[in-house]
Formats: structure tokens, C-alpha cells, sequence
């Protein structure tokens, strides 16, 4: 089946653009979900490149009929996850909370490039899984990175040199994204930096889609970057996991040759 990716312009408007986007790809299948966990990304506060509070809150509103919407992150070497995510505290309500994942008594083993490690129960199924980052240059990427930050302990840099096998087999472990979102509100330059602002381009975008392999080769595209460059793309395309053939995605939308 040929993945389809939601490609829309925000035009100032994130909300009905977050609505145009799921009803592209049949959002209503899935947007009744009784639990809901995002994993937002957020390394350092100070470098910006983290979900705009707008993004935030158009996707956990379209869980409207859920029980529970969980934000989430985990503690690294910046802060503690539930200090950091008060980022997003506009979005927050008795429904929709942040979550630590480094602080879930409830866990569950798995297994990533050879070591056991336990994860916070709200990541598995039959919980509805998401993972929301923002459109960025360079080969790290954003859907399956932002997956780094599952990992409960602050000592996430050990799997750097082996990063893509480590981030396919976290998404496996978890039974796989359920919905992959790009904030493209801005693109954000590859040159980081501890502590200091990435440089950006206002681009007011969004990419949306059930596929995260499909999803983050639109994102990489968009962002000039060969797909394959990325890690987890490169080990999903080995294990036949998703898309990363562009010419081969639904590009629903924008046309894509437009924006690049």
C-alpha cells in the first residue's frame, strides 16, 4: 500500500491546518484513541528547536474524545523532563498532562542493541503513540530521533554510535509510531550548539502521516537532505519498515517540488 503524507501550509490558521492535514490521511480512524501519549522533543529549551505550543496543542485537541492525553519526555543532562515540558503548560488540563518516562514506577523490559532496558508503561500499546518534532537540517533527523528521549536515564549517548539500529529497535520494541508529526513552522539549521539558538527559516509547514519512515523522508526532502543519509531511514529501508522512496509516497497537499 503507497503511504500517504499530509503536506499543508499553515497560513497562520495551525488548527484547520492540523484538521485538513488528518482528514488527508482518514485522521477519524484513530482520532477517538483512548489513551494518547506524545512524545514531544526537547533536548535544551535554549537551541528552540521544539514544537511550538500551537502545534502542541492542535494535536492533543484532536483527541478530543480520549481519556488521556499524556506530553511526554524524559530526564537528560539539561533538566528534568516535567521542568522542561512546562514549555508547553498553556496546553496542559485535567485531561491533557505532561509525563515524566523516568518516572514511571510502571515499566516494561525491552531490548535495544543488546541491552535490557525498562520503559515507562505509557508507551506500549494499546496506547496511541506519537511522536512531534520539528523540521531540521543535517542527518540526525527528527521522528525516530526524538525517540532517544524514551530512555529514561540521562546516559542516552551511548547509543550515538549506533544510532539508527538503536532508534529502529526502540520504535519495534513499542510496536511502532502510531501517527508522526513535523513541525515545520520553522527549518532549522544543522550547526547546533550546547545552550545556543539554532538558526531557522519561517516555513509554516506541516507533515503528517501514519507511515513515520514516509513522514520523515518528506521531512528530510524538504529539508534537502538525502533520506537514506539518516540513520533510521537507512535501517528502516534494510529491514523493509516504511517508505523512504519519495517518488513512491502520497504527497498530499502542497506539491512538494514547490517548497523545496
Amino acid at each position: 500500500m503507497v503511504p500517504k503524507v499530509a503536506l499543508v501550509k499553515t497560513k497562520g490558521n495551525v488548527v484547520e491546518a492540523y484538521q485538513r492535514a488528518l482528514k488527508m490521511i482518514g485522521g477519524k480512524d484513530f482520532v477517538n484513541a483512548p489513551n494518547v501519549t506524545i512524545k514531544v522533543g526537547l533536548y535544551d529549551k535554549r537551541n528552540t528547536n521544539y514544537p511550538t505550543v500551537q502545534i502542541v496543542k492542535a494535536v492533543a485537541d484532536s483527541f478530543a474524545k480520549s481519556k488521556r492525553v499524556l506530553i511526554v519526555e524524559s530526564d537528560n543532562h539539561n533538566g528534568k523532563a516535567l521542568e522542561r515540558l512546562q514549555e508547553w503548560k498553556e496546553v496542559f488540563s485535567d485531561r491533557v498532562t505532561p509525563f515524566s518516562l523516568s518516572d514511571d514506577p510502571h515499566t516494561r523490559e525491552v531490548t535495544v542493541c543488546g541491552e535490557k532496558i525498562r520503559f515507562s508503561s505509557s508507551l506500549f500499546k494499546p496506547n496511541f503513540f506519537v511522536s512531534l518534532h520539528v523540521l531540521r537540517k543535517g542527518k540526525a533527523g527528527c521522528i525516530f530521533k526524538n525517540l532517544l528521549g524514551l530512555i529514561p536515564d540521562t546516559r542516552k549517548e551511548r547509543f550515538h554510535d549506533n544510532l539508527g539500529v538503536a532508534l529502529i529497535e526502540m520504535a519495534e520494541a513499542l510496536g511502532w509510531i502510531d501517527l508522526a508529526v513535523i513541525d515545520g513552522t520553522y527549518i532549522y539549521g544543522s550547526e547546533w550548539k550546547e545552550g545556543l539558538p539554532l538558526k531557522r527559516e519561517q516555513r509554516d509547514l506541516l507533515i503528517v502521516g501514519r507511515d513515520p519512515v514516509a513522514v520523515e523522508t518528506v521531512g528530510s526532502t524538504l529539508a534537502e537532505e538525502d533520506p537514506l543519509a539518516i540513520p533510521a531511514l537507512s535501517i528502516a529501508q534494510k529491514r523493509k519498515l516504511g517508505e523512504t522512496d519519495i517518488n513512491r509516497i502520497e504527497i498530499l497537499g502542497e506539491n512538494i517540488n514547490n517548497l523545496v
